[in-house]
């Protein structure tokens, strides 16, 4: 028996639904408002909920991010009364399960949950089943969670992957992910970093050459997409292909042939492509600087890193791992290290991601005496200094400013009322607890002191998100 949650103000919809589901043999309860049908959610758990979309207190559009980012989340299927396209848009875009109009029959509902119900039950068995090898990715936050999801429904198919991010964020650790998840992961993982071949040996470098080709081929070279046969070819920063020499690719991904420059015969080669960007291709498309009929071609599943600022939940274990893999690499006196080092850490916005961490754990480890205590004082002077400016801006904003009274002018009646201060202060204090956790609602929790559910509801009171 599946639990189903429903959240509508209207009471006759509630005992209709609430009917056609028992009689399905589900347990089901109801709620008439959304404050109330979220703390029964987050109290109580449920594997479907169908979800009104205006209610008195709120939109229910609104609240999936909420309901989306619980430890087993249910299944969500919007009900409206009103034709809304850019409502229904917005549902799908955000990972609802179905947008159904309550006109519609108790046979297209009881359709709905079935469909419903069976894609959860294979992606909560799924889910137990399978192991992924994840090497060097570091982290246990939502967002890297998300990212191995994709990583597992790219390693099980054979689509062409495009990983996007800023520059830092790991791609090629996720490509190698793939790689080693995947059938492929027997044969080669080559890597062609597009950045970085002069545009004259852009094509003799995918394609390989023959004897004589051009000036200077004074002997047949294999190309990479030749060597990345039965395997993995890894195009990092894809956006840098010449337009000429994409034209020539889009072909050959296609047709799994090629020829090499100056040959007269075709290759095959049965590869499996992954891309990677920190650019927007999409633009680059609109700019024409990029080829729409490729862009198309390789971005059947796109999987976005984001970067370390939105998830300082993984800071301390990625600095963790660099100090244990120096140590085991050098055999040197392991470094301890102090409370507010790792806090100075979380407080930086790395603008050059895990790489920048990584950099900077290494220069720390380097300067600092063998076996000594990291503090805040070894960190390079450029995050020292951005910290500290962003600790007086904080104080600032944070400090209420000095209030002039003038005569007849009662100090008392210029202070809010006690509630309203209250109130205030919860709100920058969860604000302030959700940046230092980085949207981890478990480290939450631990240190507020909070339940799950009632953090839950603050959010929802306060209109405050993970990444608030």
């Amino acid at each position: 028996m599946s639990k189903i949650l429903i959240i509508d103000d209207d009471p006759h919809i509630c005992k209709l639904l609430t009917t056609i589901f028992q009689r399905m043999e589900h347990g089901v309860d109801h709620s008439l408002t959304l404050n109330k049908g979220l703390e029964q959610l987050f109290a109580q758990g449920a594997d479907i909920v169908f979800l009104d979309v205006n209610l008195p207190d709120g939109n229910g559009l609104e609240a999936i991010g909420y309901i989306k980012n619980l430890p087993l989340a249910p299944e969500i299927i919007i009900m409206t009364g009103d034709s809304d396209p850019e409502g229904a848009e917005l549902a799908m875009n955000s990972k609802a399960w179905d947008y159904i109009q309550k006109s519609g029959s108790p046979k297209e509902f009881k359709f709905s949950l079935i469909r419903a119900l069976e894609y959860r039950r294979q992606k909560q068995s799924n889910t137990h089943e399978r192991k992924i090898d994840r090497d060097a990715i570091i982290g246990t936050s939502r967002q890297v969670k998300d990212c191995l999801d994709k990583v597992i429904k790219a390693a099980n198919c054979d689509v062409s992957v495009v990983i996007t991010g800023e520059t830092g964020t790991g791609k090629e650790l996720f490509a190698k992910a793939i790689h080693q998840n995947s059938c492929q992961r027997k044969n080669h993982f080559i890597v062609v970093d597009c950045a970085a071949l002069p545009e004259h040996l852009v094509e003799s470098t995918l394609f390989g050459h023959v004897r004589g080709a051009f000036t200077g081929a004074e002997s047949d070279k294999t190309g990479l997409m030749q060597m990345a046969d039965k395997g993995t070819l890894f195009l990092d920063e894809v956006g840098e292909l010449p337009l000429d020499v994409q034209k020539k690719f889009l072909r050959a991904i296609q047709e799994k042939r090629f020829r090499p420059l100056g040959g007269k015969k075709e290759i095959f080669s049965d590869f499996r492509l992954i891309c990677a960007t920190h650019r927007d291709l999409s633009h680059m498309v609109k700019e024409n600087s990029f080829r729409e009929d490729l862009f198309f071609r390789i971005f059947s599943l796109n999987i976005h890193l984001p970067p370390l600022k939105d998830r300082t939940a993984d800071i301390i274990a990625l600095a963790k791992h660099r100090l244990s893999r120096r140590t085991a690499l050098s055999g040197e006196a392991p470094h301890c290290v102090s409370p507010e080092f790792f806090k100075e850490l979380q407080l930086y916005d790395w603008p050059g991601n895990v790489r920048e961490l990584i950099n900077t754990i290494d220069v720390v480890c380097s300067e600092a005496i063998q076996g000594t205590t990291l503090f805040p004082h070894h960190l390079p002077g450029h995050i020292r200094a951005f910290n500290i400016r962003k600790k007086i801006n904080t104080h600032k904003e944070h400090t209420p400013s000095a209030k002039t009274f003038f005569p007849g002018e009662s100090k008392e009646s210029s202070l809010p009322t006690l509630k309203n201060h209250m109130e205030q202060s919860k709100k920058r204090y969860l604000k302030e607890l959700l940046a230092s956790t980085g949207g981890d609602i478990k480290n939450s929790c631990e240190l507020s002191g909070l339940s799950r559910g009632h953090l839950y509801r603050l959010m929802q009171q306060f209109d405050l998100t993970k990444t608030t």
